[in-house]
């Protein structure tokens, strides 16, 4: 197995001098807690701007939680993949009930991470979202719909590795995206990582704390 990074830290340093052509910019960087948060830890020492974070939760298939029919972001309203629903057909009151625990820890880390206090400052702002690899996109898509409604000036995602058949909603989503590894076959984002250790709340609390 040939591994494409060595942990996080090593990815966002090589994301962060992808992205290097938009310090000029002075975008507003925003991760996906967890893991998100360590990839653009790194990026914004290159970039030499602050980050915040903008929380979106997978909305997992019953039965197959790691696999993400939808998902939901701090406006509280649900998207999903049309074509994945029509495939797995889950009944109204289990995904209901998925809703509600995802939206429970959604709050949960919104007020953990950030006091509680919504995102404020991004009209006509450049905004990176990153997040240490793209699987389905659900989460990412629902981020951006979020986004969208501050009128950014521009909508960028950014990670080290994602799948080479980009999800078509999310190139509508998005401006941009940048992406530093195409894969034909990419079973899961952690395979390329030697070092891909669960995060854990005091991590990403320890980094954001650099910036608050």
């Amino acid at each position: 197995m040939t591994y494409l990074f060595v942990d996080r830290e090593n990815a966002g340093k090589k994301l962060g001098h992808a992205l290097e052509y938009l310090k000029d910019d002075k975008p507003v960087i925003l991760a996906l807690p967890r893991g998100g948060v360590i990839i653009a830890d790194e990026v914004a020492k290159i970039l030499n701007v602050p980050i915040d974070v903008v929380i979106s939760r997978k909305i997992g298939a019953p039965g197959h939680p790691e696999f993400g029919i939808g998902a939901i972001s701090e406006d509280g309203k649900p998207s999903f993949n049309k074509d994945v629903m029509s495939y797995y057909k889950p009944e109204e009151r289990l995904l209901n009930g998925l809703i509600k625990k995802e939206t429970h820890e959604l709050k949960r880390r919104v007020k953990l991470y950030r006091g509680g206090h919504k995102l404020s400052g991004l009209e006509n702002k450049t905004i990176i979202v990153v997040d240490d690899g793209l699987a389905t996109g659900v989460t990412a898509i629902s981020a951006a719909n979020y986004l969208k409604t501050f009128h950014p000036k521009k909508l960028i995602l950014a990670v080290p590795v994602g799948p080479s058949a980009i999800n078509p909603e999310l190139n509508e989503a998005y401006d941009e995206i940048i992406c530093l590894q195409l894969l034909r076959n990419l079973r899961s984002v952690g395979e390329w990582y030697l070092s891909f250790n669960q995060v854990e709340d005091e991590e990403v609390l320890n980094i954001l704390k650099k910036y608050h």
